[in-house]
């Protein structure tokens, strides 16, 4: 961490409504068309952290998504929350990434921008649920991480201490630079106020395609042509609704003594 604060990178994605969205069984890709779009809620989490520690120690905030235009939108939303900065990779090379195309992607925007010190996303999104974004950059970039973090205790120095929730919770210390995937619990996000959303509307929002990762990065590995992942069927199971019977006449409570012993909720 240097004399002009922490340099933190936060990896947000748009994504769509998941109790609304549609999916394409044929192709097995979701049809993102089906329903709006919103910030990935895990990658808030992920922002309002980055924003806590500016607030704490100072420094910047570079936000970074992978998408259509249409992201730019969640971007603007960002920078409304805190952020200083937002990057936009969009092109057609990067259509139909899996997660280790993504995180090549992404790693190689974050070697773009220089140094940094801390990497924040969210434990996963609504989705893909994968959680293996974070960790595959971390990897890529050859830095330690932490997954599932819900405590950030302190940062100072080259160094941050964190608890990790995995079932049980762990303590972990560890140097700078590293990359963070944060839950929930870690904290509740704040709603921009008017006056940093109409700022946020006159913020330059940087677009970079493929050919401006080349340098760091072999654009044949982005998108759909680096991706390792081959999805060859999506079933959508269907949800079983509780069902109910009218037991009428004289016989009733026979019938309904009769359906309870079959079902070995009273003995006979």
């Amino acid at each position: 961490m240097g004399g002009e604060g922490l340099k933190i990178v936060v990896l947000i994605k748009q994504v769509p409504d998941i109790e609304r969205v549609r999916f394409d069984v044929e192709t097995g890709k979701i049809d993102r068309s089906s329903a709006p779009a919103e910030t990935n809620p895990f990658d808030l989490h992920a922002l309002e952290a980055a924003v806590q520690l500016k607030e704490r120690v100072g420094g910047s905030i570079t936000v970074i998504s992978m998408g259509p235009r249409q992201a730019e939108s969640s971007l603007r939303d960002a920078l409304a929350r805190g952020a200083d900065r937002a990057i936009l990779l969009t092109d057609t090379r990067f259509a139909g990434a899996d997660t280790i195309a993504t995180s090549r992607a992404l790693a190689a925007a974050i070697r773009k921008l220089g140094g940094f010190d801390l990497i924040l996303c969210g434990e996963k999104t609504v989705d893909g649920d994968t959680g293996q974004v974070g960790p595959e950059v971390a990897e890529i970039l050859d830095i330690p991480h932490v997954a599932y973090v819900s405590e950030i205790r302190e940062i100072s120095g080259d160094e941050v201490i964190v608890v990790s929730d995995m079932g049980d919770k762990y303590l972990y210390e560890v140097k700078l630079p590293a990359l963070l995937t944060v839950t929930r619990e870690l904290n509740t996000p704040r709603l921009p106020a008017l006056r940093d959303v109409l700022r946020a509307r006159r913020k330059r929002i940087e677009l970079w395609s493929a050919d401006d990762l080349a340098d760091y990065e072999d654009p044949s590995r982005f998108g759909i042509k680096g991706s390792k992942t081959i999805v060859v069927k999506v079933v959508v199971p269907k949800v079983e609704h509780r069902r109910g019977v009218i037991f009428r006449g004289g016989d009733a409570a026979e019938k309904l003594l009769k359906v309870l012993e079959e079902g070995g909720f009273v003995k006979p």
